[in-house]
């Protein structure tokens, strides 16, 4: 009787080939599901649309709703929201229980520190290095080198808060935006 593969405890090629490619194939799906996290980490996230607006989020990460929002808050208010790329943002409620057309970040041009808004100075202090903004976000005490970047505040028809980038020329100075 004549073996293929001269003795019977030596399997034939084609066991050995395909133990070979059950081998390659685990190691290479391990080794890619390990990479797959890395990868990502270092891919920045899509802005979502071609608009790159997002809807305003409150401190416990719930979509605002405007109406709710007006009957929560008076006149002159200005609240913290979660804005575009997650920057904190004010929104700004306005004396006739309307909101104001445009949000203010709140990151500081000086450093990066969040600024609180001072209601009994009715301006933004900010507690790093003594940078003051107006009621606007316009700067009006140094070191700030710059006023506080603006974002559209619109509200959308299921009546949430919706953010979009400023692109126009800043109503507080009449110069082109630096944070565009």
């Amino acid at each position: 009787m004549a073996q293929l593969s001269g003795s019977a405890n030596v399997p034939d090629m084609g066991r050995r080939q395909f133990m070979n490619l059950l081998t390659f194939g685990a190691v290479t799906g391990t080794a890619l599901g390990a990479l797959y996290p890395v990868v990502k980490y270092f891919i920045p996230p899509s802005s979502g649309g071609t608009g790159g607006g997002v809807t305003a989020k409150d401190a416990l990460g719930n979509d605002i709703v405007v109406s709710q929002f007006l009957g929560a808050h008076a006149p002159g208010d200005r609240t913290l929201a979660q804005g575009l790329k997650g920057d904190p943002t004010y929104i700004v409620v306005e004396s006739d229980q309307n909101l104001a057309d445009y949000g203010i970040n709140a990151v500081c041009t000086h450093l990066g520190c969040v600024v609180p808004w001072n209601n009994s100075e009715n301006k933004f202090m900010c507690p790093c290095h003594g940078s003051q903004y107006d009621n606007t976000g316009k700067v009006v005490r140094g070191p700030a080198p710059l006023s506080l970047a603006l974002v559209h505040a619109t509200v959308t028809e299921d009546d949430k808060l919706a953010f979009t980038p400023w692109t126009e020329t800043d109503f507080r100075t009449g110069d082109e935006p630096w944070w565009s």
